[in-house]
């Protein structure tokens, strides 16, 4: 009895160390992976590992690194430290990301990225071209129905401009607070955190249904084609704001 059980002690010391040291590379080769993701450059192990780059739909990801926490696993969840890119790198981000049964949950999650990054091969309306840079900070996202449970964060738009067949815009830098309301985001900005003189929310709601209920006055910071578009908008009330209201799909999605 006694040397079996060394025996299997000496199998569960064994399988321990292969489940620690196990290859993160030998990992994503048993994986099955969506034919849009490539990862290239895999080293580590699946509780500490990196890849060089992570390629989703042709956005590209550097300098991937990963923590796996092993504590959480015990309540089936499955956490994740995640550092993306670095200040050289085009894109980069950090938080810690959980996913369990009742789905996704972040916290401290900051990420940067160009626009074209977001936007990728997506055709715009009136042949729209943007550019300009994203920053996103989330203290807390909890996933739920049909987007979040809960959601506390701020997006920058900084030094955005767009450009279609009406004009150039060059909008500048955009605060918009992020909250989640009845489980659709909600993005929301005034002129303090805008100087184009707009107030307003955007919903993002299920089946990726956008609704705009904003509106904007003229200011001494728009750009000229801006204001010579106002009036399109409609008739502005007593305080010269003109309406924005939108209601459908997100577009180029």
């Amino acid at each position: 009895m006694f040397v079996v059980k060394k025996i299997l002690l000496g199998l569960l010391i064994y399988l321990v160390f292969m489940l620690a040291l196990f290859p993160a590379r030998v990992a994503l080769q048993l994986a099955p992976l969506p034919p849009q993701v490539n990862i290239a450059g895999v080293s580590g192990t699946i509780w500490d590992g990196s890849a060089d780059t992570v390629s989703v739909d042709k956005r590209l990801l550097e300098q991937v690194h990963w923590q796996l926490k092993f504590l959480p696993l015990l309540t089936g969840k499955v956490t994740v430290d995640l550092t993306v890119g670095s200040r050289a790198t085009a894109v980069s981000g950090k938080g810690l990301l959980s996913w369990s049964l009742s789905g996704v949950q972040a916290q401290d999650l900051r990420f940067e990225a160009p626009g074209s990054f977001l936007i990728g091969d997506a055709r715009l309306p009136f042949r729209t071209k943007v550019d300009g840079e994203l920053s996103v900070i989330v203290p807390q996202l909890t996933q739920g129905k049909p987007w979040c449970e809960a959601l506390d964060g701020k997006v920058f738009l900084n030094h955005l401009s767009v450009n279609n067949q009406f004009g150039d815009y060059p909008l500048g830098n955009i605060q918009l607070a992020l909250a989640c309301r009845n489980g659709e985001v909600v993005l929301s900005t005034d002129e303090k955190g805008n100087g184009l003189g707009v107030k307003g929310e955007v919903t993002i709601g299920e089946n990726n249904k956008l609704l705009v209920d904003a509106k904007v006055r003229e200011t001494a910071e728009q750009p000229d084609d801006l204001k010579k578009a106002l009036s399109f908008l409609g008739k502005s009330d007593n305080e010269g704001y003109y309406p924005i209201r939108y209601s459908g799909v997100i577009p180029g999605l």
